[in-house]
């Protein structure tokens, strides 16, 4: 992986939009038909606060047959996008399970990832709370979005904001600098 190459896995419950939000940023396509993906990968250049970033986003299944898949995903990722559907209570349930996994796999306390609450559209079907994701998501230490692939909403952010997680893990710890001092003699 190079500098300016980004893995992001995108991981979710079955149908909450994971393939809608990837083909938005990618192709800048809304899919009307819901057809479940196994793995599909995909490759965009693009900029991200003035420098290159090549994302190749890794778009899986959330379909519990695949689960087997999903550790294999997961050890590929430099960061993670987990989406929910706001207007599904069991599928911010299983963004939480798929924290821990995260969490497992990588056996790392800090990892990059960003929480995506998709289908924000849908607001009068709403079954999780923005406040209850903006509390896990404080929890877990990550940013949160709402976002929509149909009408766009912080699709392209939440990708970017994968990629800032990722730079700011990169980062060398800033390493304060030297004293100049005199030297004594006592």
């Amino acid at each position: 992986m190079t500098d300016s190459s980004y893995r992001i896995v995108v991981l979710g419950a079955g149908g909450v939009g994971k393939s809608a939000l990837t083909l938005r940023l990618i192709s800048d396509e809304f899919a009307t038909e819901y057809d479940p993906t196994i793995e599909d990968s995909y490759r965009k250049q693009v900029t991200i606060d003035g420098k290159p970033a090549l994302l190749d986003v890794l778009d899986t299944a959330g379909q519990e047959e695949y689960a087997s898949l999903q550790d294999q995903w997961i050890r590929e990722g430099d960061g993670y996008l987990i989406v929910y559907a706001i207007n599904s209570a069991s599928t911010f349930e299983e963004a939480q399970v798929l924290h821990d996994k995260i969490h497992r796999i990588k056996d790392d306390d800090k990892f990059a990832m960003v929480l995506a609450g998709n289908k924000c559209d849908l607001d009068s079907e709403r079954q999780v709370t923005k406040k209850k994701a903006e509390e896990q998501s404080a929890l877990w230490g990550c940013p949160f979005f709402e976002t929509s692939a149909k009408t766009k909403q912080n699709t392209e952010e939440s990708f970017h904001q994968v990629v800032r997680e990722i730079r700011q893990l990169k980062q060398p710890a800033q390493v304060a600098p030297k004293k100049k001092g005199l030297c004594q003699i006592l």
